[in-house]
């Protein structure tokens, strides 16, 4: 097959790296024509082009006018450009992922008459909050999106139903396939733990609670904060150890050392996605307090390495934190909640091994990007055979 990807941006981030696995994967396994669309990548997050050599052989187009923010001016030469490059690569199926790129190249590849157009949904670009003007906008672009593509894939069911219930698509039109990784280093992740706790300051004694998310707004950082205040009164041999980097990082160093927490606190700033694995190890716990999310890949990641998760109960958290039985599901906001689950797994050694296993069980198959990649392309080949 020849089949282009187009994404808004390549920042060091789980739909991005879901594509470059799905864009080499296509090439390497199937022998596919892959063309891979893509703006700049403007911002703290990293480049992840730019960060690893997995997408050798991947042909790269970049369009400098494709940009996450709304601007009419570069969002039409943005679609031009697409629509010449998609045009001039003439693929058998363009897959789209992001809010920009989604819209944008769907409705390119829509009036060349492309055989297969498909989107990804990684989280719905509308959400409650947002004002209601702006949800409804995106909502209607969705929606007429959604009517120049043949099939939407979501990365959890919760995200389909999102989609549903805000008249998007009907049900029908969405497949839910997870988003793959590579799970071994995470299967093997716990030979790094000594060496990186080591370098991090962290000793035996201490319980290490992990988050793993851009430092950005609406990832739960300052309710993870909010938190430590209670825990480390009571469980001072906690640390807390923040993997990414963010906009928000000064704000939360403020926040930090307000509470008077700077003793318990690390941050790693940017990581490259193959060191991941690594800091994982040398946590006991991961937090994900984010407010929303498609399926966030920080939880199965941690449950794949051995590490049970707390998190919100958003979007698709609960299809692999599985409440009491992978990890603790927590509503979102609720800090005393949070606080308490916290506690819960920091005071419990031998409860924290038995969630932790169970995930490794659940997900370490289900989330590989061979089976992702696998999955996707039978759709496409379904798709183009009807």
């Amino acid at each position: 097959m020849r089949i282009a990807h187009l994404i808004t941006r390549m920042i060091v981030g789980g739909a991005q790296e879901n594509t470059l696995f799905n864009c080499v994967d296509l090439q390497r396994e199937y022998g596919d024509d892959v063309l891979l669309i893509t703006g700049p990548s403007l911002g703290p997050e990293g480049d992840l082009l730019g960060r690893t050599d997995e997408e050798s052989g991947i042909e790269i187009a970049m369009i400098d006018s494709l940009r996450r923010s709304i601007n009419p001016l570069r969002d039409s030469q943005a679609f031009f450009q697409m629509r010449k490059l998609i045009s001039e690569f003439n693929p058998d199926v363009v897959h789209t992922h992001s809010a920009k790129a989604g819209i944008l190249g769907r409705a390119a590849a829509w009036n060349l008459g492309v055989p297969a157009i498909v989107h990804t949904v990684h989280g719905a670009p509308f959400h409650e909050y947002q004002s209601y003007i702006t949800r409804k906008l995106f909502q209607s672009a969705e929606r007429w999106a959604a009517n120049r593509c043949h099939h939407v894939i979501s990365v959890a069911d919760a995200m389909t139903q999102r989609m549903v219930n805000a008249n998007v698509a009907k049900e029908e039109k969405f497949s839910t396939i997870y988003s793959g990784m590579d799970v071994d280093p995470f299967l093997t992740s716990g030979s790094f733990r000594s060496r990186i706790r080591a370098d991090l300051g962290i000793s035996d004694e201490h319980v290490v609670i992990g988050k793993i998310a851009r430092l950005f707004h609406l990832k739960g950082h300052e309710d993870v904060i909010r938190s430590a205040k209670r825990v480390v009164s009571k469980y001072p041999n906690v640390r807390f150890l923040f993997v990414g980097d963010g906009l928000l990082r000064e704000q939360l160093d403020r926040q930090i050392k307000d509470l008077g927490l700077e003793p318990y606190f690390c941050f790693t700033g940017l990581v490259d996605p193959s060191e991941v694995p690594k800091f994982i190890a040398a946590m006991d716990i991961l937090a994900h307090a984010s407010y929303r999310e498609g399926l966030a890949r920080a939880l199965p990641q941690a449950l794949i390495s051995g590490v049970p998760a707390i998190s919100y109960d958003i979007d698709g958290a609960r299809e692999v934190v599985l409440d009491e039985i992978t990890g603790l599901l927590v509503p979102a906001g609720d800090i005393e909640r949070l606080s308490d689950a916290i506690e819960k797994l920091v005071a419990d050694a031998s409860y924290r091994q038995v969630l932790g296993a169970e995930g490794r069980r659940r997900f370490a198959d289900r989330f590989r990007h061979q089976v992702m990649t696998r999955e996707i392309r039978s759709l496409y080949v379904k798709l183009l055979e009807s």
